[in-house]
């Protein structure tokens, strides 16, 4: 039959894989045994990469015991920082390192019983992505902020329902809008029943996962419209310095009132001061200000950022 071979083949790489990974066999050793070349393994170990046959994961604490984390922790209040090498491959690289460690390090924040309310964006999507699948006993995973189109891959449902489904936790996702053109509109939606308890599961988040993002023409929320440029730069005049969950505070961590506000369906940002765990996490040159607005606010109590980074909030 045609699909033996290959069968055999796959069934070859994922013995190598064990072998490697689990038995710390050498290369030489696992060629020996399964009568192949040295090389055939090194080739059958990447095909096992690829094939997300096996994960290498570094511990997290190697990045939170480094001297960066500790400064960090120590001149904003955290409980815990963890810090990535940045790296030679520009802030892209640098970003899907970051993602990668704080996916890493969500299971050990976790405890059962936990609900994690979950923003948006490309970095709380990246994190989604990155995540490990495995089950975390009696999670729930709440989307914070309402949903809204967008091309560019990163909507709010999407973040909270990949960590729910990679984590094998129970997903509420908010069913409206993040913003609506009128704000009677808006109150009568909020006052919805299922609207109204889906907002009442993200006030009972006693952890959360978020981004802050920057103030600038190329931000996400400018480019998917949930405010305009001409609203941008009215923000930016009354001291605006990050965005978090699609609201705005300003370079000491306080939130700035618009109309927008009371258009918007979503977590409110008085109430994420002071949860258990604040998650923050994000990365490059242009996110220094808004960390720090987030962190001075009281968002934050656990921060994954880059060396760069963390050099410049440090500065």
């Amino acid at each position: 039959m045609p699909t033996r071979p290959r069968a055999r083949a796959e069934g070859q790489i994922a013995e190598a894989a064990w072998l490697y990974y689990h038995e710390d066999v050498n290369q030489g050793e696992i060629a020996r045994r399964l009568n192949v070349s040295r090389a055939t393994v090194v080739n059958w170990l990447a095909e096992a990469r690829a094939k997300n046959l096996v994960r290498v994961s570094l511990r997290p604490e190697a990045f939170r015991e480094r001297e960066l984390a500790q400064d960090l922790a120590a001149r904003f209040g955290l409980a815990a920082a963890l810090v990535v090498p940045a790296g030679p491959n520009g802030e892209a690289a640098a970003l899907a390192r970051v993602a990668r460690v704080c996916a890493d390090w969500l299971p050990e924040l976790m405890q059962p019983g936990d609900r994690l309310g979950v923003s948006w964006g490309e970095t709380v999507f990246l994190v989604s992505e990155a995540a490990e699948r495995r089950v975390l006993p009696d999670l729930t995973v709440v989307q914070m902020v309402g949903s809204r189109a967008t091309p560019l891959g990163f909507a709010a449902e999407t973040c909270s329902a990949n960590l729910a489904r990679r984590f094998g936790a129970t997903c509420i996702n908010l069913h409206a809008p993040l913003v609506l053109s009128d704000a009677d509109l808006a109150a009568r939606l909020r006052a919805e029943p299922v609207i109204a308890e889906q907002l009442a599961a993200i006030a009972a988040c006693n952890k959360t996962l978020f981004a802050a993002g920057s103030c600038t023409l190329d931000s996400h929320i400018v480019r998917i419209g949930v405010v305009s440029p001409e609203g941008l730069a009215d923000y930016v005049a009354r001291g605006a310095e990050a965005v978090i969950c699609g609201r705005f505070i300003d370079a000491g961590g306080r939130p700035i009132p618009g109309e927008m506000d009371a258009r918007m369906i979503g977590v409110e940002l008085h109430t994420m001061p002071g949860k258990d765990h604040g998650i923050l996490v994000s990365s490059g040159a242009a996110k220094v200000a808004p960390i720090r607005a987030a962190l001075r606010g009281g968002f934050a109590t656990h921060l994954v950022t880059c060396s760069e980074t963390a050099q410049g909030l440090l500065a």
